[in-house]
Formats: C-alpha cells, structure tokens, sequence
C-alpha cells in the first residue's frame, strides 16, 4: 500500500515491518520528533472565558 510520509509528503511502500512507519525514513520522523520537542504542534482550543466564570485579564497577565 502506498502512504505520503506525514513530514516531507513523499509516497512511498507502506510496511509493517518498517522501522521509521509511518515516516519514509529515519529523518522524517527524527524532524517530527523534534517538532514535537520544540512544541510545533498544537491543538487549537477554541475557549469563552465568560462561560468559564473566568476573567480573560489573568490570562493576558502571564504573556507580558
């Protein structure tokens, strides 16, 4: 089965046995490793502090 690596989006054979799946290969996955290290990736939180019973300021305090 064919796949597109998730980091460089090159297809390539799909394998159980591989070492690096789902990436094509150790480099791919090392820079997905790393993005994940550095805190690239984020889910997306979609949050009302009036319907938390929260004050939206003592969240702004803290990013000065």
């Amino acid at each position: 089965m064919q796949v597109r690596c998730p980091t460089c989006r090159v297809k390539h054979e799909y394998r159980v046995e591989s070492p690096f799946r789902p990436f094509c290969s150790e480099r791919c996955r090392l820079i997905d490793l790393g993005a994940w290290s550095q805190e690239s990736y984020k889910i997306p939180v979609e949050s009302d502090a009036q319907d938390d019973g929260l004050d939206s300021s003592v969240f702004d305090a803290g990013n000065s």
